[in-house]
């Protein structure tokens, strides 16, 4: 069977002046496809094997190419916006024929030039076509272990589960609602720590140091936004989660370690319900 959006070996059938056919085998020579003279190595002949990819051409026809595709069945890749027409967007993927992306596979509308994490599906017309919800193509047998810093682009966010992370656009992770804080944007690139490899070798990350490290570094970055408050922080421990996460990107409970460390060390006080620095 001739595989759509696949690389296979497949056997010339048939000479024609325009290209040759190829077919799984000689012996199934019924189902064949089209390899463009232009394409067809000199030297082959009757009985041939070649190496092609298949695709289907502006025509929807089933074509064969010798071409490398940036992006095969069962792969992710980051291809480039070349155009955005009537249906959705259509990307740059190596082939004389852009792909379709359609609207209704995108996560958050996207623009020429972008370059968007996909991977490849056959659609109800039996034409390759391309979606942003790469999931099931995200592989689990990633070389990173507990602690390792990754970087990976941000493909899917859930309010149950956090922020889904494609790791080096190839392995899967998960920043837990719990872990995520700061900028972390769809179809962003962001920076994250393995906190657990689990049994299925999917990562679970967090945008976070390890406690220790993340209070020297909260206790910093409160210092930073009292000098631009001028020394005087309008609000304290008792604020609202939304409002320190608002103000300072940190959880409440960060917050609150920053607070702590910084009035050990005698760097601030806490007077009317305010945070002031104390100035040296």
């Amino acid at each position: 069977m001739i595989r759509l959006g696949e690389k296979q070996k497949l056997v010339i059938v048939k000479k024609v002046d325009f290209g040759v056919y190829l077919a799984v085998s000689e012996e199934s020579a019924q189902e064949r496809v089209l390899l463009p003279i232009k394409q067809v190595p000199a030297e082959a002949g009757l009985g041939d094997s070649i190496e092609v990819f298949v695709y289907r051409d502006s025509r929807d026809r089933m074509i064969a190419t010798v071409r490398e595709p940036k992006l095969q069945m069962g792969q992710v890749a980051e291809l480039a916006v070349a155009q955005v027409g009537r249906i959705g967007a259509f990307l740059d993927w190596g082939l004389e024929k852009d792909l379709l992306l359609p609207f209704r596979q995108q996560r958050g509308r996207v623009e020429q030039g972008d370059k968007v994490l996909v991977s490849l599906y056959i659609d109800k017309s039996s034409r390759l076509c391309a979606t942003m919800n790469v999931y099931e193509n995200l592989r689990t047998d990633s070389p990173y272990k507990l602690d390792d810093w990754v970087t990976g682009r941000v493909y899917e966010t859930s309010d149950n589960f956090g922020t889904f992370v494609a790791v080096d656009n190839l392995y899967s992770g998960l920043i837990p609602k719990k872990e995520l804080y700061g900028d972390v944007k769809l179809g962003g690139d962001v920076r994250a720590r393995v906190i657990q490899v689990r049994e299925d070798g999917k990562l679970t990350l967090s945008v976070r140091e390890k406690a220790y490290l993340q209070m020297d570094a909260d206790a910093g970055k409160l210092l930073a936004i009292l000098d631009s408050y001028e020394g005087v922080l309008p609000f304290g421990e008792k604020a609202s989660p939304e409002v320190i996460a608002h103000e300072t990107g940190m959880s409440k409970n960060e917050f609150k370690r920053a607070v702590g460390r910084l009035l050990k060390e005698g760097r601030i006080e806490i007077r009317d319900k305010v945070i002031r620095a104390v100035r040296s």
